[in-house]
C-alpha cells in the first residue's frame, strides 16, 4: 500500500517534508487496516504517538489532506476515459459519544455527540468507485432548542455548495459528464435556481420530495404519470427484517417543464 500512499498524497503540502511523508505512512498503515483503531492500525506505540503528534500539527488540516486525494480523484476521471460521473453526496453522522472531545454537538437524538459529514463521492456508471472531491462538515449546537435560538449554520447549504464544486470541476474536465446526484433532501429551489444562474456547468438528478406547481393548476407528479415511459426495468427490492422481498416494475419517463416555486423565479427543468 505504501506505493499507493505516496502517489495519492504526490501532490500533498503541509509546508513541511516531514508531515507529508508521516501522511503517506499513515494512509498505508489506515488503507491496510480499514476496520481498525488508530493504535491497532499503527501496530507500534512509536507510530501511535507520531500518529497523534501529526493530527495535533497546527500545519495539518482535512482541507490540505483533501486537497491531494481530489487531485488524484479528478486525474483518475481523465483516466478513466468514462463520459459520464456520477457525482453522489449525501449527508452522514458521525457518532463520538462518549469520548471527551471538543466542539461536537447533537446528532439524530440530543442524548448523542458527534458530527456531520456531506462528502461528493465521483463513481462511473458501472459503479467504479473513482474518489472524493469535496466534503462538507459541521457539528449542531447542544441542543435542537440552542440550534433554534441561535443557528450556528445553515445546514441546507451544503446541497447548494455541493452543486457549486462539481461546476467547477466540469470546467477542467471538458471530456466527461459531470452528473450531480441528490437524494430528497436536495429537492430545493435555491439548488436549481443556482444552478441555472451558474448556466448549468454539470447536469444535476435529484430524487422529488415536493409535488411542485407548473402553473395552470398543473402538478408535477400529476403530469409526468401522464408522460409515456421510455423504459422500464424489474428487480426484487428486499424488506424490512421479519418481510418478505417484494417483486418491483420500475418505469423511467422524460418530462421537461417549468416549475413555479411562489415568490420566486420560475426554474426550467
Amino acid at each position: 500500500m505504501t506505493n499507493w500512499s505516496a502517489s495519492e498524497f504526490s501532490t500533498l503540502d503541509l509546508g513541511d517534508a516531514r508531515l507529508n511523508n508521516r501522511a503517506v505512512k499513515m494512509l498505508s498503515a489506515m488503507a491496510n487496516a480499514p476496520n481498525s483503531s488508530l493504535p491497532e492500525a499503527c501496530c507500534g506505540w512509536a507510530d501511535t504517538i507520531a500518529a497523534y503528534r501529526f493530527f495535533m500539527n497546527d500545519s495539518v488540516s482535512a482541507e490540505g489532506l483533501l486537497k491531494a486525494h481530489s487531485e488524484a480523484t479528478e486525474q483518475r476521471i481523465r483516466q478513466s476515459g468514462s463520459p459520464v460521473i456520477l457525482c453522489v453526496q449525501d449527508t452522514t453522522e458521525l457518532n463520538f459519544n462518549g469520548q471527551e472531545i471538543e466542539e461536537l454537538g447533537r446528532l439524530s437524538y440530543d442524548a448523542q455527540r458527534g458530527m456531520y459529514l456531506h462528502p461528493t463521492l465521483c463513481i462511473t456508471p458501472e459503479r467504479i468507485a473513482l474518489g472524493v472531491t469535496d466534503a462538507w462538515m459541521w457539528s449542531r449546537g447542544k441542543t435542537k432548542k440552542a440550534d433554534q435560538e441561535s443557528p450556528s449554520v445553515k445546514e441546507s447549504i451544503r446541497w447548494v455548495e455541493g452543486y457549486e464544486r462539481v461546476g467547477e470541476m466540469a470546467a477542467s474536465l471538458p471530456e466527461s459528464r459531470l452528473v450531480y446526484v441528490a437524494d430528497r433532501e436536495g429537492d430545493m429551489t435555491a439548488l436549481m435556481q443556482r444552478a441555472e444562474q451558474l448556466g448549468h456547468p454539470a447536469d444535476w438528478l435529484v430524487r422529488a420530495k415536493h409535488n411542485r406547481s407548473l402553473g395552470n393548476d398543473e402538478k408535477l407528479w400529476n403530469k409526468v404519470d401522464r408522460q409515456v415511459a421510455m423504459a422500464s426495468i424489474r428487480f426484487t427490492k428486499s424488506r424490512r427484517k421479519g418481510e418478505k422481498p417484494r417483486h418491483v416494475r420500475q418505469e423511467i419517463k422524460v418530462l421537461s417543464c417549468c416549475l413555479h416555486p411562489k415568490s420566486q423565479t420560475p426554474v426550467q427543468v
